[in-house]
């Protein structure tokens, strides 16, 4: 059985937190495996401690559906404390918040992914806590996608941003606790951290392998299978081709009105060896988003071999398939993007602008990962020294 960190505190509280005001960033699916939410475990472990709440992007309710729609301050109607909004007017807390506390617990659900915002509210709370004197407490949860598989190529500087702000893959293969980790040790933030690790997860685990209860960290995140397509199908966040909001599955879908699905599918074959899953052709239309009331031919993508599944590959195929055949119709979108408003959102996402010239001057998938591979590996070698899990 998988006992969350959150579990771990409740059960065996650390003597650190005795006596301390104690700040909370944690959003609605911050909860143990009978659905009860942290905060009110906290709030009753440590009773008068709990002084104040952070909120993540999307909101404490993950309410807020797409990028750059902002949340507001708000009193917890569950406890009474404050509640304050971490994308708002800021995204990394200010002295007059940590003011409130003299701990920061943090208990979110990442999803394995370079652009996932909330790894990024980690650090900026890391460098907080290092500027203010503050301590971190990271109550660790799973990977959803598995400790063993990285992939892809690292963020280069030129491409950092809210959606990438240090040199790491965009499938990390690290719980949030070990990115906390990796982020203060590896990348000079140098604050007190502490991780209370999971007891019982092991890195081959994917979330269905837990026993743990699925609540979507975000609002397009409904299952564990759309984390498991996310580290590539978010690249269609960077054009005008659906990546499948406005559907009931998300990222699992992709498509437009003008995509031919053989062609398509035939030419991203001719591109790339694609493990691992089965792209299912259909039609869909969403309800909101691209596309809005349009109907869009695509696909599904269903992983039917989780260890053998490449995303970012699988993605990065498509994507170059759809830039060959359809060079009138598919447009990058514009910026802004996650508060940057010159650089294109593709770059972005993927994380170095050679990426998205090679896609675009018909080089080989295979030689991208070829040329990426030396990083990848040194990546591969420095996360070790990270690992709480075996």
């Amino acid at each position: 059985m998988v006992v969350l960190g959150l579990e771990q505190l409740i059960l065996d509280p650390p003597k650190l937190l005795a006596g301390q005001r104690l700040g909370l960033l944690c959003n609605q699916a911050s909860t143990d495996r009978k659905f009860r939410h942290s905060r009110d475990l906290i709030n009753q472990a440590f009773p008068g401690q709990l002084t104040c709440i952070f909120s993540p992007q999307h909101g404490f309710f993950a309410e807020k559906q797409d990028n750059m729609v902002e949340s507001d301050h708000m009193v917890d109607p569950a406890t009474g404390v404050k509640v304050f909004s971490l994308y708002g007017a800021l995204r990394k807390p200010d002295q007059a918040m940590f003011d409130h506390l003299d701990i920061l617990l943090i208990d979110l659900n990442d999803v394995g992914t370079r652009v996932y915002t909330f790894i990024y509210t980690v650090a900026y709370c890391l460098e907080a806590a290092a500027a203010y004197g503050k301590q971190v407490v990271v109550l660790d949860r799973p990977n959803p996608i598995g400790g063993l598989a990285v992939e892809g190529n690292l963020l280069t500087p030129d491409c950092a941003s809210f959606v990438g702000l240090y040199p790491i893959p965009m499938r990390h293969g690290l719980t949030l606790g070990e990115l906390a980790i990796l982020f203060n040790r590896c990348f000079g933030i140098n604050a007190a951290l502490t991780v209370i690790p999971m007891r019982g997860w092991q890195r081959s685990m994917l979330f269905r392998d837990t026993g743990l209860p699925w609540l979507f960290p975000s609002p397009n995140m409904p299952t564990p299978e759309t984390a498991l397509v996310y580290p590539g199908q978010v690249l269609w966040e960077g054009t005008n081709i659906s990546e499948g909001r406005g559907t009931t599955l998300p990222f699992e879908l992709c498509g437009a009105p003008f995509f031919e699905p053989g062609p398509l599918l035939d030419r991203a074959r001719q591109l790339a060896e694609l493990p691992g899953c089965l792209l299912r052709p259909l039609m869909f239309e969403p309800t909101s988003n691209k596309w809005a009331g349009q109907t869009c031919a695509g696909f599904h993508i269903h992983v039917t071999e989780p260890a053998a599944f490449r995303p970012y590959r699988t993605s990065l195929a498509l994507l170059q398939a759809a830039i060959q055949l359809y060079p009138e119709q598919l447009r990058y979108k514009e910026p802004p993007y996650e508060y940057e408003f010159t650089r294109l959102p593709l770059d972005l996402i993927l994380g170095d602008t050679a990426i998205r010239a090679g896609l675009e001057q018909g080089a080989a998938i295979a030689d991208l990962e070829a040329a990426w591979q030396t990083g990848l590996d040194d990546f591969d070698r420095l996360r070790q020294e990270v690992l709480l899990y075996r």
